[in-house]
């Protein structure tokens, strides 16, 4: 596949209190979003490339399987996905960090989910569980600062929904990255 080179800005965001989330209003389209409580590689990697795929999403590409079950069960990360009529629509996996931060590692929505009001609404609730993780896990320090970054690969509503929910901008950076012309689709390896 043909690599070019590219500028990639990256946004990091924050919110520093729970009172900073401005919650979104309920989408058109009802959803409920549940916490996958059980860590499942295979899960964790379809949601990731059926999210990620349009977006260059490629860093967990070659994970095995034992990296995504080591990654998916440290204590304290969580995968909450968002579910239209029983089927996956979306998700946000959070991944508590020292001090206090919690991250927002992945997020994003199935494109067949895209422009219904979902994204506003499971950053929401994504970002309330978040704030509140310490409350499902007995070893973990009430948050105090939850983060996420989007770069300029990502959907073109990532950075607006962001701020829309109450995360401010602290840090941006640019680098030059080698990106394929095409980012790898939902089904990457399949012709």
């Amino acid at each position: 596949m043909p690599i070019r080179r590219t500028d990639v800005t990256t946004w990091y965001l924050e919110q520093l209190d729970p009172s900073d989330l401005r919650p979104a209003r309920a989408p058109g389209t009802p959803a409920a979003i549940v916490r996958a409580e059980i860590p499942s590689p295979e899960f964790g990697r379809y949601l990731y490339t059926a999210v990620g795929g349009d977006w260059y999403w490629t860093d967990r590409l070659a994970w095995t399987r034992d990296q995504w079950a080591g990654w998916l069960s440290r204590p304290g990360v969580e995968t909450w996905v968002a579910h239209v009529r029983g089927t996956p629509a979306g998700y946000a996996e959070l991944d508590p960090r020292p001090g206090g931060l919690v991250e927002i590692t992945c997020f994003g929505l199935l494109p067949a989910f895209t422009g219904q009001g979902l994204g506003g609404h499971l950053l929401t609730v994504a970002t309330a569980r978040a704030w509140d993780l310490a409350t499902r896990w007995d070893d973990r320090k009430p948050t105090a600062r939850v983060g996420v970054s989007t770069r300029s690969t990502d959907g073109p509503a990532a950075l607006a929904n962001y701020q829309a929910r109450g995360f401010r901008v602290h840090d941006v950076t640019t680098t030059t990255a080698a990106l394929p012309h095409r980012p790898p689709g939902p089904w990457p390896g399949a012709r």
